[in-house]
C-alpha cells in the first residue's frame, strides 16, 4: 500500500460518497464525488409500503446505506477493511490504535449523538458517515463531509454516536482502504455503472423500484383525496418532504450529483449524448424539488386548500422525465 496522502478537508454534497471519495483521494486515487457516486450505483428509487419509518413507508432516492462502500469495492477495485462491533469499548481501542498510527478511517454514526450539529438539525438518522483522521488527547479530529471546517469530538460522545440503536444502528461500524487501483480503468467502470443504473430503474422487477416505484408513489398520493382527514394528508406529504429534502442529500440533489457524474463521463468519453443525458437529469431533479415545495406548502396550508391530485401529477411527471433520461442512456452505444 502506498503511503497516505495528507486529508484535505472538502464540503461534499452527500456523506457517504463525500467520504469514499476522500479516503479514496488519500489512497491515490483522486475522483470526483460525482464520479463515485455514478461509478459506485448510488442513485435508485424505492418506494416499500411494508418497510415503515415512523408508521409511514419507506422512500429512498439513493442505494442503501453502504452501497456506495461496496460499489467502490466491486467497481473501482478497491479493498476495504470493515468491521462491526459488540462491545463499545473494543470499537474504541481499535479506533485509537489506528488513528495514533496515521490510519484516515471513516464510520457510521448517529446524526442527533453528534454534538457539533446544531440542535435543530440534530435527528434519529443512523447512516451518517463521517472521517476520523487524528486524535488530540480525549478529542477526535473529524471531518465531517457535510460541514465546511474539520471538527473535534469527545470520545464519549463518538461513541454514543457509533452505538445509536434503532434501524441501521451502526453498531461501531468502521472502514477504510487497504487496496486501492490507482489506474483503474474509469471508462469501463462507468460504462458498466450506467448499465447497471439503467436496468435497475426501467426493469426492476418489483413495482416499487425505479421508474415503476415513482408511478407508484405518485397513485398512492392519489389516493389521499379520498381521505376525510387532513391531519393525515399533511402528515404523509411532510413525511414524503422529509425523507426526500432532509434524510440525506434529497430526491433533487442525488439527481444532480447523478447529472454531474453523466456531465464528466460524457467529457471524459467524449459523448455529447451522455452530455445530453446529464441535462435531462438536472431537470428531472429541478422538476423532484418543485414536487416537494409543493408537498412542503400542502403541509402548511391550515384550510387544507390544496389539491392533492395536482401533487401527485408533478410526482408523475418525474416518473416520465427519469424515464426519458434511462431510455436516453440505453440508446447510447458506450
Amino acid at each position: 500500500m502506498a503511503e497516505l496522502k495528507p486529508l484535505e478537508h472538502r464540503h461534499y454534497a452527500h456523506c457517504e460518497s463525500g467520504v469514499v471519495t476522500a479516503l479514496l483521494r488519500c489512497h491515490g486515487l483522486d475522483l470526483s464525488e460525482p464520479m463515485v457516486f455514478g461509478i459506485t450505483g448510488g442513485l435508485t428509487f424505492a418506494y416499500i409500503p411494508f418497510i415503515k419509518i415512523t408508521n409511514m413507508p419507506l422512500i429512498s432516492y439513493r442505494m442503501l446505506p453502504g452501497s456506495i462502500i461496496k460499489g467502490a469495492g466491486k467497481n473501482l477495485d478497491v479493498q476495504f477493511r470493515t468491521r462491526r462491533y459488540r462491545e463499545k469499548e473494543k470499537a474504541l481501542a481499535e479506533l485509537t490504535t489506528l488513528v495514533d498510527r496515521g490510519e484516515i478511517v471513516g464510520l457510521q454514526t448517529s446524526v442527533y449523538w453528534l454534538p457539533y450539529f446544531p440542535p435543530e438539525m440534530r435527528f434519529q438518522f443512523n447512516a451518517h458517515n463521517l472521517i476520523v483522521y487524528g486524535r488530540e488527547g480525549d478529542e477526535f479530529l473529524i471531518s465531517d463531509p457535510v460541514f465546511e471546517h474539520p471538527v473535534r469530538i469527545k470520545a464519549d460522545d463518538l461513541q454514543n454516536a457509533r452505538f445509536a440503536r434503532g434501524r441501521l444502528a451502526p453498531k461501531g461500524f468502521i472502514y477504510y482502504p487497504v487496496r486501492v487501483n490507482p489506474s483503474i480503468d474509469l471508462r469501463e467502470a462507468i460504462k458498466k455503472s450506467i448499465k447497471r443504473t439503467v436496468r435497475m430503474m426501467l426493469y426492476a422487477p418489483i413495482p416499487f423500484i425505479g421508474v415503476k416505484g415513482i408511478h407508484y408513489m405518485g397513485r398512492q398520493i392519489e389516493r389521499l383525496k379520498i381521505r376525510e382527514d387532513p391531519r393525515y394528508v399533511r402528515l404523509f406529504l411532510g413525511h414524503i418532504v422529509r425523507m426526500q429534502e432532509e434524510i440525506g442529500t434529497g430526491g433533487g440533489g442525488f439527481r444532480f450529483i447523478y447529472a454531474a457524474f453523466l456531465q464528466e463521463a460524457g467529457r471524459l468519453m467524449g459523448s455529447t449524448r451522455l452530455e445530453e443525458a446529464s441535462r435531462m437529469m438536472t431537470e428531472a431533479g429541478d422538476m423532484w424539488r418543485r414536487f416537494a415545495s409543493a408537498c412542503a406548502k400542502a403541509c402548511k396550508s391550515k384550510t387544507g386548500d390544496f389539491d392533492v391530485a395536482e401533487i401527485a401529477q408533478l410526482v408523475q411527471k418525474c416518473a416520465i422525465q427519469e424515464k426519458h433520461v434511462y431510455s436516453h442512456l440505453k440508446s447510447i452505444k458506450l
